[in-house]
C-alpha cells in the first residue's frame, strides 16, 4: 500500500482538546500547511478517545493542523459541527458517522465548497463520499461467530447486536450470518433471540439481554455481542442468573475491560482491530488528498449509491491464548492492566 507522503513547510498544532469535545477555535486553511476537519460521534467511549489521539498525533507529524468536533451521538450537532468545519475552509474532512445515512448531508455540503471527505471506520451511505478506511467488518463478524461455534456447535443462540444506524453493525451481522446459516440450515443452530442495541449503548444491551433470559427461560448456550460493551452488558445479565462464565460471549474493540474478562474467563473473545494502523493510515491518506495527490486503495464499497474507493485493513481474532502476543506485544494496553484482577 502506497501511503502519502508528508505535506512541505512548518505548521501550527492541532486545535483539538482532550476533553469530551474539542474546542471550536477557528483553524482556516493557510499557507502554512493543511488543515484537516475531523468530525466524530463520539468521544464518550475509550475506543474513540485513542483514535482521536493517534489520528491528531500523526496527522501534525505531517505538518497538518486537527479541529476535532465530537458529537456525543447527536445527529444534528454532528452536522452542525460539520457545517463549521466547511465554513471555516478547512482542506478535507474526516467523518465518523453516528447515522450513516444522515451525514451523507455532510459529504454533499463539503463538495459544494471543492472539500473532499473521508469516511472514517464507519461508511457513509447513499453518498459521493471519497474515501472510505476501515477494518474488514464483514470479517469481524465472522472472527465472532467462528469463535463462538468452535466452543457451541450446536444449542440455542442470542444475537446482541450493534446499532441499527450504524452501516458497520450489519456488516458484522452479514460476516456473523455467513458462519452462522449452515448451522442453522441444519438445525444444529437455533437463534432464539436476535435484536440491535439501540445507540451502542450498554444499558440497552443489558435490557435485551435480560429479555432473552427472560423469553428463553435461561436456556441460552451462547451469544454473540457485537462488541466489548455489548459483551460487558449480556455478562452483566449472564451473572444475574450465575451463568456468566457458563455461555461463551463475543466481544470486538479489545477494550481494557473486555480483555480483562477474557483473562477472567466471562468473555470468549474480542477482535482486535490495531487502532494505530487505522489512525495512521487515515490521517496519512486525509493530507495526501488535502494536498492533491492520488491514494491507493485495495477494494471498493458499495454504499448505495456508488462503489466507494476503499482501504480495508485485517482484524484480529483474540482469547485468552494470543492476548500477550497482540494486544499487550504491541502495548496497546499493558500486561499489568490486563491481568489486574486475576493475580
Amino acid at each position: 500500500m502506497v501511503l502519502a507522503a508528508c505535506g512541505n513547510g512548518a505548521t501550527e498544532s492541532s486545535s483539538e482538546s482532550t476533553g469530551s469535545e474539542s474546542t471550536n477555535k477557528e483553524t482556516a486553511s493557510s499557507d502554512d500547511g493543511i488543515v484537516i476537519g475531523f468530525s466524530m460521534d463520539t468521544l464518550e467511549e475509550e475506543r474513540w478517545q485513542r483514535d482521536r489521539d493517534l489520528f491528531v498525533a500523526r496527522a501534525e507529524a505531517l505538518g497538518a493542523t486537527v479541529n476535532v468536533q465530537a458529537a456525543n451521538g447527536d445527529d444534528a450537532k454532528q452536522l452542525a459541527q460539520a457545517e463549521n468545519l466547511i465554513s471555516q475552509g478547512v482542506d478535507i474532512i474526516v467523518v465518523v458517522p453516528h447515522d450513516a445515512e444522515v451525514t451523507a448531508s455532510i459529504v454533499e455540503k463539503a463538495h459544494k465548497e471543492g472539500i473532499k471527505v473521508i469516511s472514517y471506520d464507519r461508511l457513509i451511505k447513499n453518498s459521493d463520499v471519497d474515501l472510505y478506511v476501515s477494518f474488514d467488518n464483514e470479517r469481524v463478524g465472522e472472527m465472532q461467530a467462528k469463535a463462538i461455534t468452535e466452543i457451541v456447535p450446536s444449542g440455542k443462540y442470542a444475537l446482541i447486536e450493534g446499532a441499527d444506524t450504524d452501516n458497520n453493525a450489519h456488516l458484522f451481522k452479514k460476516g456473523q450470518m455467513n458462519i452462522l446459516q449452515p448451522l442453522i440450515d441444519s438445525g444444529d443452530i437455533e437463534i432464539v433471540y436476535d435484536q440491535w442495541t439501540d445507540e451502542w449503548d450498554p444499558a440497552n444491551a443489558l435490557a435485551n439481554m435480560e429479555n432473552a433470559l427472560t423469553a428463553n427461560n435461561n436456556e441460552i448456550d451462547a451469544v454473540v455481542a457485537a462488541n466489548d460493551g455489548t459483551a460487558g452488558a449480556v455478562i452483566q445479565a449472564l451473572a444475574a442468573q450465575s451463568l456468566a462464565g457458563e455461555v461463551p460471549v463475543s466481544g470486538q474493540d479489545a477494550e481494557l475491560a473486555g480483555v480483562q474478562r477474557i483473562v477472567e474467563g466471562t468473555q470468549t473473545m474480542t477482535v482486535y482491530k490495531p487502532i494505530k494502523l487505522l489512525a495512521e493510515t487515515i490521517a496519512e491518506q486525509a493530507v495526501a488528498m488535502a494536498e492533491g495527490n492520488e491514494v491507493e486503495t485495495n477494494s471498493t464499497v458499495n454504499n448505495g449509491k456508488i462503489d466507494v474507493p476503499s482501504i480495508l485493513l485485517d482484524p484480529i481474532s483474540v482469547n485468552k491464548d494470543n492476548i500477550d502476543d497482540t494486544i499487550i506485544a504491541d502495548e496497546f494496553h499493558s500486561k499489568d492492566d490486563v491481568y489486574k484482577y486475576s493475580k
